[in-house]
Formats: C-alpha cells, sequence, structure tokens
C-alpha cells in the first residue's frame, strides 16, 4: 500500500487521521486513529492500533508506539516517547451513566523529553516532569520530579537520568555525555 502525504503528514491507507491540526512531517501507521480536535505537532510518529483523542495535544517530535491511548486533558511536550502500550486517564470518578464533561477531566502533563516505559499506567491530573523515566508496567499516581527514574505500583523515584538517558545512579555528573546536574525541590536541572 502506497502512503501519501497531505499537507505534510502522511497517513498510512488504514489508518485514520480526522484532525486538521497536525504538523508536517507527522506519520500515522496503520489501524492509528487521530480524532477531530487532537492536536499533534511536526515531525511526531503515531504508531500502530494507537489512539489520541479530540482534547489531547502532542508536541513536536513525540513518540506514540502501538496501542497507547492518548485521551483528553492528556498534554505531551515536544520530544516525549510514549512506549506500547502507555495508557492515560482523564476522569477519577467514571461511570457509564454519567456523561461526561470537560469540566469533570483532570489534566495530565508528560514534560519535555521524558519517557514512558511500555505498559505505564498514568492516572490523571500528574505532571511528569522533564526528562523523567518511567520503567515498564509503572503505576503512576503523583506528581514525578524532572530527571527522576520512577518504577513500581505505585510508581517511586528509584534514581535519575540525564536527558541522553544514561541512570546518574546518585550521580550529578552523567558518566556519558558529561553534563551536570544540580538537585531542587523539582527534580534535577541540566547546568551544563
Amino acid at each position: 500500500m502506497t502512503v501519501e502525504a497531505v499537507d505534510g503528514v502522511r497517513v498510512h491507507p488504514l489508518g485514520l487521521c480526522e484532525s486538521d491540526d497536525v504538523g508536517a512531517g507527522t506519520r500515522v501507521s496503520a489501524f492509528a486513529h487521530v480524532l477531530p480536535g487532537a492536536r499533534v505537532g511536526r515531525d511526531c510518529t503515531i504508531c500502530d492500533c494507537a489512539f489520541v483523542e479530540t482534547g489531547a495535544v502532542l508536541g513536536d517530535r513525540v513518540t506514540v508506539k502501538n496501542g497507547t491511548l492518548v485521551f483528553a486533558g492528556v498534554t505531551c511536550e515536544d520530544d516525549v516517547l510514549l512506549g506500547p502500550n502507555v495508557l492515560f486517564t482523564n476522569d477519577l470518578r467514571p461511570r457509564a451513566h454519567l456523561r461526561e464533561e470537560p469540566e469533570q477531566l483532570r489534566s495530565t502533563v508528560v514534560g519535555r523529553g521524558a519517557s514512558l516505559g511500555a505498559g505505564t499506567l498514568v492516572v490523571c491530573g500528574v505532571t511528569i516532569g522533564p526528562h523523567a523515566f518511567t520503567a515498564a508496567g509503572s503505576v503512576i499516581t503523583k506528581d514525578v520530579p524532572a530527571h527522576a527514574f520512577v518504577a513500581g505500583d505505585p510508581a517511586g523515584v528509584k534514581g535519575w537520568v540525564c536527558a541522553c538517558g544514561c541512570r546518574l545512579d546518585g550521580l550529578l555528573q552523567c558518566p556519558d555525555c558529561g553534563t551536570v546536574h544540580i538537585r531542587g525541590d523539582a527534580g534535577l536541572t541540566a547546568v551544563s
């Protein structure tokens, strides 16, 4: 099957992209669905069987791997990686008999450069800091500091990671790229 680009957006013939707010260079794979009203930045990759709902926002260069569900109220900043089967929630009191109104939904923000491992479950209303990393199968129930490596159910901080992805293991200077970090209330900040 041939994939044709329209306005710089490539959608597989078996994919569905109903949003008109998608940046050039973005690719939507087979069986992926982007609803109208979703905002998707430039050079994103939406893989097979992924779903991006109306009201979801993806920055530039975001990768949404296979089977990942991104619902209304979720914002992923630039350079975020959502591993396979990541699941976001957006309502703390879901009921089939109650109509979901936008004011009932809780917002979730995934900071620039963060990576969410396969099967991560994100309970709505949290902020995942820039360059944070969640281990596969993590259940995120509270805010994650910048550069934190979290794991478990519920997820807790197990260490720190550099923007390059290297575990810092208590060091404030990355052994791979040499970046120096300082520790603060919101996690780590790269200073050089």
